[in-house]
């Protein structure tokens, strides 16, 4: 069995591109955050539940659809924030990359550890072998989401409800250009306060 990156775009209709970017600017992404209600420090833990509960609802699918980890899913690690980020402003980003860096990261040097996306690799196995027999002691069970799903993500403080911004509210968005999160021209929330805090941290960014 071959996994590229062209084949984990093919299977998932990722739709991006090999030249799509795979690293954001920090900056961009926290001043996003923010705009979109983050409400602590842009220089802490980034953890889907300083958000207001549309946001962190948003926040929980991309985390369990996409995050490499089996657990641990409340901060948010910096490319599943990329993502965001891209989503909400409308921008490229490789997803498929990233997908195929967290699984490769897996098997790799004789690493023995559980494969990561377990959905995403049943889908790959069954376009490579169509027709493959599959017993039910070979099936994973996976928990979907229900209305006990939603009274958790509602629990708690709700930091401020934020309107839906940019792609999530006009399917014709255009992102701005170069590294910012909003059109000069908007004239809601300013977040200057908050980011002038910003400190860039030494990660992957």
């Amino acid at each position: 069995m071959k996994v590229t990156v062209g084949v984990i775009r093919r299977v998932l209709n990722l739709r991006d591109n090999d030249s799509d970017p795979t690293i954001v600017s920090e900056r961009l992404v926290k001043g996003l955050w923010c705009r979109m209600g983050f409400a602590s420090s842009v220089n802490g833990r980034m953890q889907k539940t300083s958000f207001s509960h549309a946001y962190k609802f948003m926040a929980h699918c991309v985390l369990h659809a996409l995050s490499h980890r089996k657990g641990g899913y409340d901060e948010t690690q910096d490319y599943i924030m990329n993502i965001i980020a891209c989503l909400v402003l409308n921008r490229p980003y490789n997803i498929s990359q990233v997908i195929f860096d967290h699984m490769s990261e897996n098997v790799k040097d004789g690493s023995k550890r559980f494969p990561m996306y377990p959905r995403f690799v049943q889908m790959l196995i069954d376009d490579q072998f169509q027709g493959l027999e599959k017993r039910s002691s070979d099936i994973l069970g996976l928990r979907h989401m229900t209305p006990d799903t939603i009274s958790r993500l509602i629990k708690g403080p709700n930091p401020g409800t934020k309107r839906m911004i940019c792609k999530i509210s006009n399917p014709n968005y255009v992102a701005p250009e170069n590294d910012v999160w909003r059109h000069e021209d908007r004239n809601s929330d300013n977040e200057d306060d908050k980011m002038s805090l910003f400190y860039k941290k030494d990660t992957r960014w």
